[in-house]
């Protein structure tokens, strides 16, 4: 659960009579209702799309930019995030739940890649006009992703004709710290001409909870066999290319690894790009 959903649940009392059916209506309610957490310091909540629901007579999905300040331990933090809320007018609610299928509708109204999110610093593989194409994102200290992504990978670059294959640096840092250390390098690297590098950062060795940089540069170093420093890391390019993935990450609301789009729709089951002929 994203943390300004928890800001909100703590405060939030869904009203039967709630009239948020239109754009105004949705970002007034859901202001006053973040507003009444002192732990929001300052809020903009803006409708970034409202999409009708096929599956539910009279309800809409609505995709929210929530900009926030929120107390933390050091003072206060901003916070930049997508939202999704659902609304008939009458009632409003943070998810609806087919009970046929027991999906949730939000993956139906998830938002979808945009020709700007395709960015060439991120095609690894392929021809950027290729029949389709395929967009991962992923943390190599990520279990799942480990055995996942490299074999994913090595299916879709035999054919650079049918995938266009963009990769984005997701690390989830709060549950391995050492991730955000190794994605920097992995693109320090490529910028150096190192080839491949994606696809052996999966099998560096080293502590998911590992904290401290120049341990984390000597596992990465000795397994690609590079001499990849601190201050390779925290160049403005290695910094700026991190920012962006991240960035379009946040706009396409992506909050696990791996994620995987596949032309420009976001794919639950990972496996369309095993289908195509």
């Amino acid at each position: 659960m994203s943390l300004m959903l928890k800001l909100l649940l703590s405060t939030l009392i869904v009203s039967s009579f709630l009239n948020a059916n239109t754009n105004a209506e949705m970002e007034a309610f859901l202001t006053k209702s973040f507003s009444a957490n002192p732990n929001i310091l300052k809020l903009d909540v803006k409708v970034h799309k409202k999409i009708k629901l096929q599956q539910v007579d009279g309800w809409s999905a609505f995709i929210l930019n929530v900009d926030a300040s929120v107390k933390d331990k050091t003072g206060s933090r901003d916070v930049n995030q997508k939202m999704i809320w659902f609304s008939n007018g009458t009632t409003i609610s943070p998810d609806l739940i087919d009970l046929k299928t027991g999906k949730s509708l939000k993956d139906s109204v998830s938002p979808s890649f945009e020709l700007t999110h395709y960015k060439k610093q991120n095609l690894i593989y392929g021809n950027a006009n290729a029949t389709h194409r395929v967009a991962i994102f992923s943390d190599p200290l990520c279990p799942f992703c480990r055995d996942f992504v490299p074999k994913a990978i090595e299916h879709m670059k035999k054919d650079p004709k049918k995938f266009a294959l963009y990769y984005y640096h997701f690390p989830l840092e709060s549950l391995h710290p050492a991730a955000l250390t190794l994605v920097k390098a992995t693109t320090a690297a490529e910028l150096k001409g190192e080839k491949d590098v994606v696809m052996r950062v999966y099998k560096v060795e080293v502590d998911p909870r590992e904290s401290d940089e120049n341990k984390i540069l000597a596992a990465f170093n000795k397994t690609m066999k590079t001499n990849i420093t601190l201050q390779d890391i925290k160049s403005k390019a290695v910094q700026d290319h991190y920012a962006s993935d991240m960035k379009i990450a946040n706009e396409l609301m992506v909050n696990g690894t791996p994620t995987m789009f596949f032309d420009d729709k976001i794919d639950k089951t990972k496996i369309k790009y095993q289908k195509v002929k």
